[in-house]
């Protein structure tokens, strides 16, 4: 990757942490810039390329920083302006980029905007939020977060009227037909892009505007916004990365690539449930069936795909049947579950077992995709489902075994939250300097399979073609990019399969293991090409063509 590739965010390894849970440098409780400054070095070394940074600005932090009071400064407890950009300057100098968040949606209650426009509705401000005298309008929107929130109104005693949120009550959404808020939402942007940011995950992008009749989702008039936001950082900050958060089918989200002049990235959210799907039923047919759907993309876009992160593992996009079906498997415990989602992390999800945890991660780094990452998953940390809303997910990273997991010199009290120290996945156990010791852990062979997918381009930039072997637990693929071809076999099941493999369109070459360098036998175009697959084993190989006169194996 180099600073001038305009599609370094296709060849990126995304990791997503929180500053809050990452380490403490003054010995306060809560994470900060400094302390995640300070350990650069490890992101770096574990093949890290780019860092999603969740919300870092000033916030009553009721939704985990989405509820942002002021768009142009840095929470306290974190840093300051000044630490921002120095981490900003310091990973471009280990070749690491920053994305950070635009919540383009909502403000928190506590922001000036809404504080103004509450107080005064002859104030500018006012027209920043949707408001109205009743609660009867947009009911064709649905309720997102069912757990907590029964209408998309708000009564505000302040202002006398209703106001409209597409989430928590304390976080009204901003009126984008206002053209000043629109002004002022590209300003936000501009202020982080000059700092040196390298672009932004859009958050809750389809729901900027309502109209009556519809769902509120997904509207032109957003799309007519989005590509302004897009045309803007075009033409004033070259290179720099837009990546929407649309928890939407693949069609729907297909549209906010626009021709290229919308976002370069989004995530597909149905792709994720599906791996989780798979595996559980020791079948191919849910992530086989959801990227066959997946519609094409402009050359220039991407998708952004992922295991878990700071939500919950959403099921939004499932059938009901399926939902029941992941409840049923994943979240026996009615507190694992909140809103039409799970609150647990990949370790647990998997039994803490470890195959299943690489197959997952094998799965994330060869389907088509920029791979985002989930701070703590390379170590196999656990969770706590007896925190609310989605904190369980967030808690400290572990670095030792020694006080506080080596996060903060705090007393214990004083963290965030409190730290996992169950038998299974307690930092006494489960921390980075442990497993950096041991060169079978976890960790290192996420350092290995990292470095290896980095020295093919095949795996981020390649075209897939599926290759359907009889057996259904078996996944079978190849990645194609400028005479280079990867092939992928991957065993969903829990017990050892057969492989028989059409690989006839690859006669006379050699599959070469990637992570040991091992030729297996030439691929023949007489009969298929057949493999034995250990429990959740599976194997990445080069196809090579043989040079004149060399050997076959």
């Amino acid at each position: 990757m180099t600073r001038s590739d305009p599609l370094w965010y296709k060849k990126a390894v995304i990791y997503e942490l929180h500053i809050r849970a990452f380490y403490d440098s003054n010995a306060d409780g809560h994470g900060d810039i400094p302390g995640l400054i300070e350990k650069l070095p490890y992101l770096q070394d574990l093949g890290v390329t780019c860092l999603w940074i969740l919300p870092h600005y000033p916030s009553p932090l009721k939704d985990d920083g989405y509820d942002i009071a002021d768009y142009y400064a840095v929470h306290p407890e974190y840093g300051t302006l000044a630490d921002f950009q120095r981490l900003v300057e310091e990973a471009h100098k280990r070749d690491i980029r920053i994305i950070s968040e635009l919540v383009v949606n909502h403000t928190s209650d506590q922001h000036a905007w809404f504080q103004e426009a509450r107080r005064d509705p002859k104030s500018p401000k006012r027209d920043y939020y949707v408001w109205s005298d009743t609660d009867d309008k947009y009911q064709g929107a649905r309720i997102i977060f069912t757990d907590t929130e029964r209408s998309n109104w708000t009564w505000d005693p302040v202002a006398k009227q209703y106001f409209w949120h597409r989430f928590f009550s304390h976080q009204p959404d901003l009126n984008y037909d206002n053209p000043e808020v629109q002004e002022a939402m590209l300003d936000v942007m501009r202020f982080w892009l000059n700092m040196g940011v390298d672009g932004f995950r859009c958050d809750a992008v389809p729901y900027l505007f309502e109209r009556e009749g519809t769902n509120c989702e997904n509207l032109p008039e957003t799309h007519a916004f989005l590509k302004r936001l897009r045309k803007t950082i075009d033409s004033e900050y070259p290179d720099k990365l837009l990546l929407a958060e649309a928890n939407q089918w693949p069609a729907d989200v297909r549209v906010y690539y626009g021709d290229g002049d919308e976002f370069h990235m989004g995530f597909h959210f149905p792709v994720m449930p599906r791996l989780f799907m798979a595996l559980r039923r020791e079948d191919r047919t849910p992530i086989v069936e959801i990227l066959q759907q997946t519609p094409d993309i402009p050359e220039t876009c991407q998708w952004a795909i992922f295991l878990r992160n700071h939500d919950e593992l959403t099921l939004e996009m499932v059938t009901d049947e399926d939902r029941d079906y992941m409840y049923r498997e994943y979240a026996t415990d009615p507190r694992m579950r909140i809103n039409l989602g799970i609150r647990r992390r990949l370790a647990p999800l998997m039994d803490n077992g470890r195959r299943r945890i690489e197959l997952m991660h094998s799965l994330l780094f060869t389907l088509p995709g920029t791979p985002v990452m989930y701070y703590g998953d390379e170590i196999g940390m656990g969770d706590n489902i007896y925190l609310g809303d989605r904190n369980g997910v967030r808690t400290p990273m572990q670095w030792t075994s020694d006080r506080n997991a080596g996060f903060s010199r705090a007393d214990g009290a004083r963290l965030y939250a409190p730290l996992i120290a169950d038998p299974v996945y307690g930092y006494q156990s489960i921390n980075v300097e442990a497993q950096d010791r041991v060169r079978s852990s976890l960790l290192n062979w996420m350092k290995r399979i990292l470095r290896v997918r980095q020295r093919y381009p095949a795996f981020a930039m390649g075209r897939l073609r599926w290759l359907n072997p009889d057996n259904r637990k078996v996944l079978a693929f190849v990645r194609e990019y400028e005479g280079q071809t990867i092939l992928i076999v991957c065993n969903l099941s829990r017990f050892a399969q057969p492989a028989v493999i059409d690989l006839r369109d690859f006669e006379g070459q050699v599959p070469v293991e990637l992570i040991g360098e091992t030729p297996f036998p030439r691929i023949s175009g007489s009969m298929p090409y057949q493999l034995t697959l250990g429990p959740y084993m599976f194997l990445w190989f080069r196809l090579e063509k043989l040079a004149p006169g060399r050997g076959m194996p």
